[in-house]
């Protein structure tokens, strides 16, 4: 009994002096005279062999996955050390993963590397898709809200079912209503495109799929040929199975060049991709 609560002191000890610690560095990265000692990158604080993420969309649930995808796969991510809450605002401190990310050494890299990268990532997506669903619906991990930098707020549900998210991501349109507006409407042309963009979600009865949500080449972290590392999991969550493929596709404006390469890892999924850019042009982001 004693080396048990002796066991539990130690670990209360550690968790206070990685908070403190944390709670220490972050607050020194961010004065302007100090700030040039360390290194910011996407959001996060590098320091040493430390990686600090956080903020007001930062959330437990991605330490949570972190932990996860450790425990239940081979796929390389940072190892997290502590994670809390402090006035509202949610730190993560885990592994700096020593890498690159394949926006920065794309041009650089020679065709027998990128299909090196792109058959190691290509195992990885399978080993994460191996994962069996724990859901009917969809939602992070911890069956919270799933959470993405283009949700306005950037929250939404958890939701019972896929057609509820469904319906959430074509605000609330039904066929029915649908049919109300067609009489009407100036523009048929729109109406037909949103009728098929909703028989497809209705389509949509496989179970979902455990997704990183947003694979762009910011990250993904090589050294040399090998990926040593995927980061940012905070969009993470149980989600329709085409959902990996057209968020990988939808890249970051300023690495448009991933487009044409996610179908050498990820599954191409042409009609999904061409649906979902329907509900892009219709509805906007979620």
């Amino acid at each position: 009994m004693a080396r048990v609560e002796s066991l539990h002191n130690k670990s209360r000890l550690k968790s206070r002096a990685l908070r403190l610690l944390t709670l220490a560095v972050t607050k020194l990265a961010n004065q302007r005279c100090l700030s040039k000692l360390f290194t910011h990158a996407s959001g996060a604080i590098l320091y040493l062999n430390f990686c600090i993420k956080f903020g007001d969309c930062v959330t437990l649930a991605e330490a949570n996955t972190l932990q996860f995808i450790a425990n239940h796969t081979s796929i390389p991510v940072p190892r997290v050390y502590h994670a809390f809450t402090h006035h509202n605002q949610t730190y993560i401190l885990m592994e700096r993963i020593r890498g690159e990310t394949i926006a920065k050494r794309w041009h650089s890299l020679s065709d027998s590397s990128k299909l090196l990268i792109f058959t190691q990532l290509k195992r990885m997506i399978e080993e994460l898709r191996s994962i069996p669903c724990q859901t009917n619906g969809v939602s992070n991990l911890d069956g919270g809200p799933i959470h993405d930098y283009r949700l306005h707020p950037s929250s939404c549900g958890p939701f019972d079912t896929l057609s509820d998210f469904h319906l959430a991501l074509r605000n609330n349109v039904t066929l029915p209503s649908l049919q109300a507006q067609n009489h009407n409407s100036p523009n048929p042309a729109a109406i037909l495109d949103v009728k098929k963009l909703v028989a497809f979600h209705e389509s949509v009865i496989r179970s979902p799929v455990f997704t990183h949500g947003d694979l762009s080449s910011f990250n993904i972290l090589v050294r040399n040929d090998e990926v040593v590392g995927i980061i940012d999991w905070d969009t993470a969550g149980w989600l329709p199975y085409y959902w990996e493929y057209t968020t990988a596709w939808h890249a970051n404006p300023q690495n448009l060049f991933w487009q044409n390469e996610v179908g050498n890892f990820l599954d191409p999924q042409e009609e999904e991709l061409s649906m979902e850019k329907l509900r892009r042009a219709y509805f906007g982001d979620i």
